[in-house]
């Protein structure tokens, strides 16, 4: 789950990371009083959006104004302008995709006097199973294209966690930031700042770019990304709170509700399986011969009748998604009660498109024999190679 920058910071300032006064605005009529509650003289208007590059982007609507997602004010009525500018605007960016993200929440932050730019990130390498730092001097940037172009600028710092955070963790980190002086004992007490809220708050990614320095020598927090990782939400409440769900793909939102793991694609094949490494084995066979997947849905090895039902109900509001293909591999989960659950959805939700279900495993010959009593017309497979050929060759022509 994702979080808007100006709720990140709040998470990290409650840790006691360093962070500029900002004000958040969610209604254009709020936007002056807002920004005069800082003290300026310089102020920053940022579009809070789940997205990444919004200095670069661009707004569809003319009312938007000039300049991006990011905008630096001279005064609290051109901040609170352009803030009234971005709000129900679409912003565009290189994350987004061209049908971009509507700014419903404006951040007015107090402006920085910006000495330089670093970047700073930390996340858990599944290699190791340790909470890595990545650190970098070249901060502000896209860090994927300083890792092509530049690798060597790149340093990252494994946290045993056995050990936590120690303090040649930090001065590592300091070393790889070119910090020295005070700077870098500002630094000896931030890393363990973050570690520490990395690890109390369950997060998959913290991303500071830019971290910087400010002219008197300060570290400062002037964006941050988090993520958290789903499976432990439960522990967080005060984080679930922070949700915004008009971020979320509404499909992926629907699933949710039903427990069911599902990603939204770019491709036009519907696929609905039980396990996730059965999930990725039929995308990849559906792109091996020669067409793209819509999604990816697991409906997991416990699936219910009802579940099955409103898997197949996601799949079909899919305007995207020309032919489905049912790919069911029965160990605990039994293909009878796949097979129910598919004509159920048919018959609720009615059938436009090519449909090719493959059942193997436990209760199979029931489930299929329930399929072709069905009166549905359902193309069966024999095994997942034939499945993927049969939707291919139907939605293709």
């Amino acid at each position: 789950m994702n979080i808007h920058e100006y709720q990140a910071k709040e998470v990290l300032k409650s840790f006691g990371a360093p962070v500029s006064e900002g004000r958040v605005v969610l209604k254009a009529e709020d936007a002056a009083a807002k920004a005069n509650e800082l003290p300026g003289p310089l102020y920053v208007v940022k579009a809070q959006i789940h997205a990444g590059g919004r200095g670069k982007g661009t707004f569809k609507e003319d009312k938007a104004g000039e300049g991006g997602g990011v905008r630096l004010a001279k005064s609290p009525e051109e901040a609170a302008r352009f803030a009234s500018e971005m709000l129900g605007a679409t912003l565009v960016t290189k994350q987004t995709g061209a049908a971009g993200k509507q700014v419903g929440r404006i951040y007015i932050e107090n402006g920085s006097d910006i000495e330089t730019e670093l970047y700073l990130s930390a996340l858990v390498d599944r290699g190791t199973g340790n909470v890595a730092f990545i650190a970098s001097t070249e901060g502000g940037m896209n860090i994927e294209e300083v890792a092509e172009e530049t690798p060597e600028k790149i340093i990252t710092v494994q946290i045993d966690p056995a050990t936590g955070c120690m303090p040649h963790h930090a001065r590592r980190v300091a070393q790889a930031l070119g910090l020295k002086g005070a700077t870098a004992k500002q630094c000896g007490k931030l890393i363990p700042t973050l570690y520490k809220a990395f690890t109390e708050k369950d997060m998959s990614l913290l991303e500071i770019n830019p971290l910087i320095v400010t002219k008197g020598g300060d570290l400062l927090v002037l964006d941050a990304k988090v993520g958290f990782d789903p499976n432990a939400l439960f522990r967080h409440p005060d984080i679930m709170e922070l949700r915004d769900e008009s971020e979320e793909d509404p499909m992926e939102l629907k699933a949710s509700e039903f427990d069911l793991s599902y990603v939204k694609l770019d491709g036009n094949i519907g696929c609905m399986v039980n396990g996730a490494g059965l999930a990725m084995s039929t995308m990849d066979i559906i792109k091996h011969y020669g067409a793209e997947p819509a999604n990816f849905l697991d409906v997991g090895g416990g699936a219910t009748k009802e579940k099955v039902t409103e898997a197949f109900k996601i799949i079909t509001t899919d305007p995207a998604v020309k032919g489905i293909l049912v790919n069911i591999f029965g160990g605990i989960m039994r293909c009878d009660v796949i097979a129910e659950g598919i004509v159920a959805a048919v018959k609720e939700v009615g059938l436009e498109d090519p449909l090719v279900v493959r059942l193997e495993g436990t209760n199979v010959e029931q489930g299929k024999e329930i399929l072709a009593n069905s009166g549905l017309k359902i193309t069966p497979a024999d095994d997942l190679e034939d499945a993927a050929k049969k939707v291919v060759e139907a939605v293709q022509g």
